[in-house]
């Protein structure tokens, strides 16, 4: 984990890009007048939602996302009361 240093007022200015950072595992240690007094890191994984789990390892490319998927063909026809009369066939043998 790669460990930077910012001071307090570039911290403000340039929050959001900071916490991107952290989420990609980065870590910042915020100073005052050149003395640490903060430490901005991620959340622990298994703190996370599973949403935003699942987001972190796609992000990582651990894991892809889900294809969409190409809809099913329609049903075959089939003659009235078959598929009920196939069931208890295979049920009582």
């Amino acid at each position: 984990m790669v460990r930077r240093t910012i001071g307090v007022r570039d911290a403000k200015a340039q929050l959001s890009r900071l916490l991107k950072d952290v989420q990609w595992g980065g870590e910042w240690i915020i100073t005052d007048h050149g003395r640490a007094v903060a430490r901005l890191v991620p959340v622990p994984k298994n703190d996370l939602p599973l949403g935003e789990h699942i987001q972190r390892l796609e992000g990582q490319g651990t894991i892809e996302p889900p294809r969409p998927s190409r809809p099913l063909p329609p049903p075959l026809p089939l003659e009235e009361g078959l598929a009920q009369r196939w069931l208890e066939e295979e049920r009582n043998s």
